[in-house]
């Protein structure tokens, strides 16, 4: 084979390429419709599994994972274990508990002594109470006895998917856990060179047009036009704002339409329609790559909050096109009201950094301004050391986010009474006064066992990420406490049922909560951990974004002119996705680049790449990166809120009012879903609410019967409906 012989085999290699990417979402296609012929006829009382997988062409393991309702007792009932010598941490292994077959259960060294509680109180998540109830440490005899070390994990994150048939066979996926000896020692440290420092320059504004592609009103400084927008593709969108605003502008806001989509029934995935929205060809623009240090991937290809970045061919000329959807949910407002939402948000912000600029994300914008609260003295000055490689895939491996759960009948009523929401007022700022510091310490079983109630009590209240074997209580009746890792990517669940006995990784909120919850203590025992001391490195930042909220919340409940308070209350809510994504940004996941590649370039496109997407013209890919050296990145900080915000879900003490608040707070048998920042009952509870961050507001009531929802589309739709019921009550009108 000679060069041209080879050239014209790559190209016909490329058409190949195509084809089977075509063919590949016309099976997708297929597929989904069977499944959903398949959850149909799973609703049939008398259905079965072993039926339906000859007529699908499926095994039976695919028809289970599809519809678990159908799982023969084979697959949902696991074998007994043989029986063990007489012990007192010997519990039976119901439906949570892997199967023999998985990988051996984490238990570094001798398991330490289960904890229990003497009085049950309330377990505050926000604060350490002034007199720390004991932990009542059994005797020599109730210790376990030592367990065989599981095989040291990979430095890297666990593979992105659990394999089907350990999906559907509900098997849970395993968790990391610290490696002994030195390889241990060496993770638990910081990256070398490489720490978040406070910045020595002042970030560029750029300027920002506002427009809605569905009338065309364009809205830039204090000129508003109406543009004529064509087909609203891209192209026609740059040609129109640029004719209209011939200086240009650097990022442009879409407020409403979204064009991407305007031609999604072509494509099997709505992420392929955006893709060809984006790539289509523009006279005189190309795909922007970044400048300088501002190295960009081309656009960023997302289903509903893509962004778009273009450069003029002929000019040093860039432009942005976003949606406005990443700071808050426009709901109707105009053009004009949004700008001027943003103008309260920037003078919000100016009035605690004089150097504040709004950039294109939350996300962004959130921690800029975080390195700018970075003490200039003291011990932190020289900045705050990033965790190793290896510590920051373990967090992200089993430091899991918001809680999202729905409790389905027959645990709740086929018809609920009433559905009433209770959603925690910026949740994510009552948990950011205390975070951890400095290079953690590991809590090995024996040292946590060793040490007095006193200094585990202090323990757990303080920065720390523990791997715990849990065991729920005999007679429990509520719900669960701690997250199981459960089958698929980074998915959760909360047992309940007693006896249950699971490992996992938990903060220590949620640990102290399954100690000392007013209902039941639960069985805990450390098996390892890690524990930072207590610092405020995000104290500050969260403090002066919690005046800025109060200030435009203020504004949007008092302000005689009801435009202003739409845009207060729109700038209230971007300062929530401040804090919120800026959280978010800390964690860092392993990263995955997507990019945009002219056919006639595609030897350019990366080895490792995935192709997701491609058209006449441009190819578009997509590849993990893995950690970056992001001198921000501080998953240890994301994972402690996450967790006192879950524990705050459950129970949380009001100090000014005297009482306790939370999911376990109300009677068995009244959740019905959680999300996030929100509880959702079967009937209202007498909570007290002053609009401070984190407590709970009475957002939603609907009186039933209701019928209890299955899926999330059908909790989302009673929630929306909850609240309009609620707004009418308090307004005696319309909503």
């Amino acid at each position: 084979m000679d060069s041209k012989a080879y050239t014209a085999s790559l190209a016909e290699l490329r058409t190949l390429r195509d084809e089977i990417k075509k063919k590949q979402a016309e099976v997708a296609k297929l597929e989904t419709e069977r499944a959903r012929r398949v959850t149909a006829l799973a609703g049939y009382e008398k259905a079965k599994a072993e039926r339906i997988a000859p007529a699908a062409g499926m095994s039976l393991a695919e028809v289970v994972a599809i519809a678990p309702i159908l799982a023969p007792d084979s697959l949902t009932t696991p074998a007994r274990p043989a029986p063990a010598a007489p012990d007192s941490d010997v519990h039976a292994q119901p439906v949570e508990e892997p199967c023999a077959a998985q990988t051996p259960e984490p238990a570094p060294g001798a398991a330490a002594p289960p904890m229990t509680r003497g009085p049950r109180t309330p377990a505050p998540a926000d604060a350490v109470p002034s007199t720390p109830a004991p932990v009542e440490t059994p005797p020599a005899t109730a210790h376990a006895a030592p367990a065989a070390k599981a095989p040291a994990a990979a430095p890297q994150p666990p593979p992105a998917s659990t394999p089907s048939s350990l999906a559907a066979a509900g098997v849970p996926r395993p968790l990391p856990s610290l490696p002994e000896g030195p390889e241990g020692d060496r993770w638990v440290g910081h990256t070398a060179h490489l720490a978040s420092t406070r910045p020595n320059f002042t970030q560029q504004a750029r300027s920002t047009a506002f427009l809605d592609t569905a009338t065309g009103m364009l809205v830039y400084r204090d000129q508003a036009t109406r543009l004529d927008l064509g087909s609203r593709s891209a192209a026609d969108i740059l040609q129109a704002v640029f004719h209209t605003i011939p200086e240009g502008v650097e990022r442009i806001y879409l407020t409403a339409g979204d064009p991407w989509h305007r031609e999604a029934g072509r494509y099997p995935f709505l992420r392929d329609a955006v893709a060809a929205w984006l790539n289509a060809p523009i006279p005189g623009w190309r795909t922007d790559t970044g400048r300088g240090k501002d190295r960009m991937a081309g656009h960023f290809v997302h289903a509903r909050h893509p962004v778009g970045r273009y450069q003029r061919e002929s000019a040093d000329q860039h432009v942005e096109i976003r949606s406005v959807g990443e700071w808050f949910d426009p709901d109707g407002a105009d053009p004009t009201t949004i700008r001027d939402a943003f103008v309260l948000l920037w003078k919000a912000l100016r009035s605690h950094w004089p150097d504040a600029v709004i950039m294109g994300s939350p996300s962004q914008t959130g921690r800029d301004l975080w390195t700018r609260t970075i003490p200039a003295r003291g011990q932190f000055s020289d900045g705050y050391p990033v965790l190793s490689e290896e510590l920051r895939g373990l967090l992200h491996a089993t430091a899991g986010q918001g809680r999202t759960e729905l409790i389905t009948p027959p645990d709740v009523p086929d018809q609920l009474p009433s559905l009433v929401e209770y959603d925690r007022t910026f949740a994510y700022a009552k948990h950011t006064w205390k975070s951890p510091v400095g290079t953690p310490r590991r809590i090995t079983a024996a040292t946590f066992a060793s040490w007095s109630e006193k200094e585990q009590t202090k323990a757990l209240f303080g920065c720390g990420h523990w791997q715990v074997r849990v065991t729920v209580p005999d007679g429990w009746n509520h719900v669960g406490i701690l997250p199981a890792p459960a089958p698929g990517e980074r998915a959760w669940h909360y047992p309940r049922t007693p006896g249950t006995t699971f490992t996992t990784w938990a903060g220590g909120p949620e640990v102290y909560t399954a100690l000392s919850n007013p209902l039941a203590s639960w069985k805990v025992e450390i098996l390892d951990g890690l524990l930072w001391e207590d610092g405020k490195p995000l104290d500050d930042w969260s403090r002066k974004l919690k005046e800025a909220w109060a200030s435009l919340s203020a504004q949007a409940d008092l302000h005689g002119d009801p435009t202003h308070r739409q845009a207060a209350h729109l700038a209230s809510r971007a300062v929530r996705s401040l804090l919120l994504y800026g959280i978010g940004s800390f964690a860092q996941r392993p990263r995955t680049v997507t990019g945009t590649t002219p056919r006639t370039a595609e030897r350019d496109i990366p080895a490792d790449a995935e192709i997701i997407g491609f058209d006449d013209d441009h190819v578009t890919w997509q590849r993990p990166t893995g950690f970056s050296r992001d001198p921000n990145a501080h998953p240890e900080w994301a994972a402690t809120i996450w967790s006192g915000a879950r524990a705050a879900l459950l129970s949380m003490r009001m100090r000014d009012d005297n009482t306790h608040v939370g999911a376990l707070h109300a009677p068995p048998g009244t959740v019905v879903a959680f999300r996030t920042d929100a509880v959702y009952l079967t009937a209202p509870q007498n909570w007290p609410y002053h609009g401070q961050p984190g407590e709970y507001l009475h957002k939603g009531h609907l009186t039933g019967p209701v019928p209890a929802p299955t899926t999330e589309d059908e909790l989302l739709a009673l929630r929306d409906a909850g609240r309009t019921a609620l707004h009418r009550t308090r307004t005696g009108g319309d909503a």
